[in-house]
């Protein structure tokens, strides 16, 4: 089976290794035009893109897939690209560009999307970390056959995964990583033989997994401890979580919650030492476990006080606050 595919970060490479892998031909790559990274932000390519080059595979870039769209020339090249790869099915994985029907259109066996959630929960461009944001007990991996609606097509198949108490978007990233890329080969396998089964997402139950933006990781104190956390461990590691000390922003990367039942201020250090930096909360209180200055690397707690002074009752704030 030919097969082409659509993906751009680590989520994606790995199922590509996978195909590759399992013996599937892939003649042709489509990912994000490479982006500046790094503190010289020089020009990087995707881990797909690197992953497809390693291997000999053609790889197209294109701005956009609208033909009638700001980038028809990029558009049309890749309509070309497509049709003279001459796949079975195209195979979709956090590419990052919307499909239009005519890319749809183009393989015979569609195109499949491996989402990193159980639809219909958690549709969108972050369901990794909005499923922990929210205190999901569970999330897993949808194959989907693809329309034109925002992951809205049928499933063909999903597994469940349990979210731990301490799982960031980067560990449980990794293990949903894993599992799309042995589902997307399973499902390769059922559509080359019996054939994949689709079931239509049910109408109850939808829910968006919007973008992540910078300006949430400021942390809100009148917020519970357990949704600090929440928060802290989905936005790790990006963007992390921030809070500031007079003019001084700083960086929160782990936390643990801790039963508080005193009337201090939301914000209010009630201790810091090796331990790490008690703070109060609308309701309990978060131990910060792991801090960073502005342009400084991560420190566990200790050593992050003894370059930086931060006592019990000083008041952290947010920009809205302060």
């Amino acid at each position: 089976m030919r097969v082409i595919f659509a993906g751009t970060p680590d989520f994606a490479r790995v199922a590509l290794e996978r195909l590759l892998q399992a013996g599937f031909e892939v003649p042709l790559v489509l990912t994000q035009p490479d982006r500046p990274a790094g503190r010289g932000m020089k020009l990087q390519a995707s881990p797909v893109k690197q992953c497809a080059l390693e291997h000999g595979i053609r790889v197209e870039q294109p701005l956009s897939l609208r033909l009638d769209g700001k980038y028809p020339e990029d558009a049309a090249a890749a309509r070309q690209a497509l049709r003279d790869a001459r796949a079975d099915v195209m195979v979709v994985a956090a590419y990052g560009l919307i499909l239009p029907q005519w890319v749809l259109d183009v393989p015979p066996k569609g195109c499949l999307n491996i989402h990193a959630s159980l639809l219909p929960r958690w549709r969108g461009a972050a369901p990794v970390h909005r499923a922990i944001e929210a205190g999901d007990a569970e999330t897993g991996v949808t194959i989907m056959q693809m329309d034109a609606g925002l992951d809205t097509g049928d499933m063909c198949l999903w597994e469940r995964l349990p979210i731990t108490a301490v799982d960031t978007t980067a560990s449980l990233h990794d293990k949903l990583a894993d599992l799309g890329g042995r589902m997307i080969v399973q499902a390769l396998e059922m559509s080359a033989g019996t054939g994949l089964p689709r079931t239509p997402q049910p109408a109850e139950g939808v829910t968006y997994a919007h973008k992540i933006e910078k300006a949430e990781s400021w942390m809100d104190w009148s917020l519970s401890a357990e949704q600090l956390d929440r928060r802290l461990r989905a936005f790790n590691p990006f963007p992390g979580g921030a809070t500031q000390l007079g003019d001084e922003v700083i960086k929160l990367w782990t936390a643990v919650p801790q039963a508080y039942t005193g009337t201090a201020q939301p914000g209010t250090v009630l201790a810091a030492d090796a331990e790490g930096v008690l703070v109060a909360c609308g309701e309990g209180a978060l131990r910060l476990t792991q801090l960073q200055r502005a342009g400084g690397k991560r420190l566990a707690a200790g050593d992050f006080l003894r370059g930086f002074e931060l006592a019990a009752g000083a008041v952290l704030t947010t920009p809205a606050q302060g």
